[in-house]
C-alpha cells in the first residue's frame, strides 16, 4: 500500500476516504456490497492497485456496517466481552479476566464516538448530546452500552457483549468446566421437576448462558414466554415467545417497562415464565405470577451470593412499594431454588444449589442443599434430603 496511508496521518486520510465513499453510495442509493464500495473506491481517484483495493474494501465495509477495528475481536467465538475505554484503550474478556489489546486502536477519540453512534443507530437507539447513553440490542444480539462525553469523561466509552449464534448444550458446559457430570444432571432434575429457580452471581459469571442452556432442557410441548430489558436469551426450544421492553423516545412517551411484559406475558398462556434479569419493580409481578400455577418459572439476579438473593429482591421489591412481610410471604410460595455461579481461578462455574425455606420469623432465607469445589466435586448440605425428594431421587446425581 501506498507510504501516504503508513503516515501519521493515516486514520485522519482514511477517515476521509470512508466519508466520500459512505457519501458517494448514499447518493446513488447504493448498498454498501463489495462492488459497490470498490466502485466508489475507486471513483475517488486514488490510484490503488487490486490487492490494495480488496483490502481497502475489507476495511470501508467493516468501518461502515460493521464494527470497525473491533471486528475482528467479535468474530472470536472465546471472546465474551469487548470494552473501549479510548482511541488507545481496547479491552477483552475471554473467559479469564480482561486482557488489553494493545494492536487495536482509533486514530482518534472521534472514531470512537462516530462507532459509537453508527451502532446504536443500527439498534434503532438514538446517541447524542441530548440522550449521552444508550442500551441496545445490535442485529447480531450483541448487547451494546455506550456513554458519551461529557458524561464519560475523556472519551466515549463502549461495551460490548457478544452473543453466540447458539446456546450451550449442558455436555458442552461440561466440558469447559463451567459444570460437574453431578452439577449437570441435578440442573436437567430440576428443570424436569418444574422447579422455580434463580440464577444468581455476579456479572460475567455466566448467568444468562446457563439459564439459555436450561430453557432448552423444557420439554418442546411447553410454552416458553421470555421477558427482558435488552433480548440476550435464545434458548434452543421449538415454541419460544419473546418480549422486549423498549425506552422512551425523544417526547418521553412510549416507554415499555418489564412489568408491563411481566402483565402481557400472563395473558399469552406461558408455560414457563422467563425474566431474562431481575432487575426492578418486575420482582412484584413475576412473584405474583408464580403463585398463581406459574411452576417452572425462572430468570437471573446480580447477588455476590445465594444466601443474599432473599435479601436483593426485598430490596427490588422495596422500590415497587411492596413490604418486607408481604415480599416473603410471595416469596417463600412462588421460587423454590437458587443456582449460584462464580467466577475464580477455575473459571465461570456453578458453585452451589440452594432451597428457600421460610423460618419461624416468617422471613425466608436459603439452605445450602449442594456445593461444587473448583475441582468440580459435589458435597451435600442440609436441603439435601429436600431437593432431592422434589427432583426424583435420581442417582445419577445422589451419588457423591
Amino acid at each position: 500500500m501506498r507510504q501516504g496511508l503508513r503516515s501519521p496521518d493515516a486514520g485522519r486520510q482514511r477517515e476521509a476516504l470512508v466519508d466520500a465513499v459512505r457519501l458517494r453510495l448514499a447518493e446513488a442509493g447504493a448498498e454498501p456490497g463489495t462492488t459497490e464500495v470498490a466502485a466508489a473506491l475507486r471513483a475517488q481517484g486514488h490510484p490503488y492497485g487490486t490487492t490494495e483495493v480488496v483490502e481497502l474494501v475489507r476495511q470501508l465495509r467493516s468501518d461502515m456496517v460493521g464494527a470497525g477495528p473491533l471486528d475482528p475481536l467479535l468474530a472470536d467465538p472465546a471472546v465474551t466481552d469487548v470494552l473501549v475505554n479510548g482511541p488507545n484503550e481496547v479491552w477483552m474478556d475471554r473467559g479469564n479476566g480482561l486482557e488489553r489489546v494493545p494492536d487495536i486502536r482509533f486514530p482518534d477519540r472521534q472514531a470512537v464516538r462516530r462507532l459509537a453512534q453508527r451502532l446504536a443507530t443500527a439498534a434503532g437507539r438514538r446517541l447524542d448530546d441530548a440522550r449521552p447513553w444508550t442500551d441496545a440490542r445490535l442485529p447480531d444480539g450483541t448487547r451494546l452500552h455506550a456513554v458519551l462525553p461529557p458524561v464519560a469523561v475523556g472519551c466515549t466509552c463502549i461495551s460490548l457483549r457478544v452473543s453466540r449464534g447458539r446456546p450451550f448444550t449442558l455436555p458442552e458446559l461440561v466440558r469447559a468446566g463451567s459444570l460437574s457430570e453431578q452439577g449437570a444432571a441435578l440442573l436437567r432434575a430440576m428443570v424436569g421437576a418444574r422447579m422455580s429457580y434463580l440464577v444468581s452471581g455476579g456479572t460475567g459469571t455466566g448467568k444468562t448462558t446457563l439459564l439459555a442452556t436450561l430453557l432448552g432442557l423444557v420439554g418442546p410441548a411447553e410454552r416458553l414466554v421470555v421477558v427482558e430489558d435488552s433480548a440476550e436469551l435464545r434458548p434452543d426450544h421449538p415454541h419460544v415467545v419473546r418480549l422486549e421492553g423498549r425506552p422512551p423516545n425523544q417526547e418521553g412517551a412510549g416507554l415499555v417497562d418489564l412489568r408491563d411484559l411481566v402483565r402481557q406475558a400472563l395473558r399469552m398462556r406461558p408455560d414457563r415464565l422467563v425474566v431474562g434479569e431481575v432487575r426492578g419493580a418486575e420482582v412484584v409481578d413475576l412473584l405474583a405470577a408464580l403463585n398463581t400455577g406459574h411452576e417452572g418459572g425462572c430468570g437471573t439476579v446480580h447477588a455476590n451470593a445465594a444466601a443474599d438473593v432473599p435479601a436483593r429482591l426485598e430490596a427490588l421489591a422495596s422500590a415497587a412499594g411492596l413490604d418486607r412481610a408481604a415480599l416473603h410471604s410471595q416469596l417463600a410460595a412462588a421460587l423454590d431454588a437458587v443456582v449460584h455461579l462464580v467466577r475464580d481461578g477455575a473459571g465461570r462455574r456453578m458453585a452451589e444449589v440452594r432451597l428457600l425455606r421460610r423460618g419461624a420469623s416468617g422471613l425466608v432465607d436459603t439452605e445450602p442443599a449442594a456445593w461444587f469445589g473448583a475441582d468440580g466435586r459435589m458435597r451435600r448440605g442440609s436441603g439435601w434430603a429436600r431437593l432431592a425428594g422434589r427432583c426424583g431421587n435420581d442417582e445419577r446425581w445422589m451419588t457423591g
